[in-house]
């Protein structure tokens, strides 16, 4: 386990928050989906050497789900099952409980939250407002998917609790990444 743990230790320093850029329409909440859970580690894990593995088993009422770990020396760590009981008999039902079940597995087996906008965050005194331009500016300027990462993680870090920033970052972020 020696080398896969010192990778882990690694990586989780260079994982990136887990966004709420989704919105739940019944109850109009935002929300970390799992491609933003995936995209906050995924990069930091296979950068040193780590893949995600996520394995279902079978379960008649829900589904069951494990994250692991394989280390390119071979080391492997299983993160324990996760079982999720679906709200519905039916293919939907089931999809939905096993994209729950991997975002929840993921969550807690990286040790990430989504970002926090909990009632703490109303009683604190305002921020100022973020400064949008030079940070979508160091976006634009990246020429390498490394440099992207990394001025998108910054700008995300200095965009604090600011949602639209947040958002203007992600936008920013996505329109360079599909030009790199």
């Amino acid at each position: 386990m020696k080398e896969i743990a010192t990778a882990l230790v690694k990586a989780q320093k260079a994982f990136g928050p887990a966004l709420k850029t989704s919105t739940n329409p019944h109850f109009k909440s935002r929300y970390a989906d799992l491609s933003a859970c995936v995209e906050a580690v995924m990069g930091a894990l296979n950068d040193n050497g780590i893949a995600l593995i996520q394995k279902s088993y079978d379960c008649e009422n829900g589904v069951m789900v494990e994250t692991m770990f394989v280390h390119e020396s071979g080391e492997m760590l299983e993160c324990g099952i996760l079982h999720f009981p679906a709200s519905k008999a039916d293919p939907q039902g089931h999809m939905s409980a096993l994209t729950y079940a991997r975002r929840g597995s993921l969550m807690a087996a990286c040790g990430i939250a989504p970002e926090d906008d909990d009632g703490n965050a109303a009683s604190k005194k305002p921020e100022k407002p973020v400064l949008i331009t030079p940070l979508i500016a160091s976006i634009d300027a990246a020429t390498t998917e490394e440099e992207l990462k990394e001025a998108y993680f910054e700008a995300i870090k200095v965009a604090g609790h600011d949602a639209s920033a947040k958002n203007a970052i992600i936008v920013a972020k996505d329109l360079k990444k599909a030009s790199l």
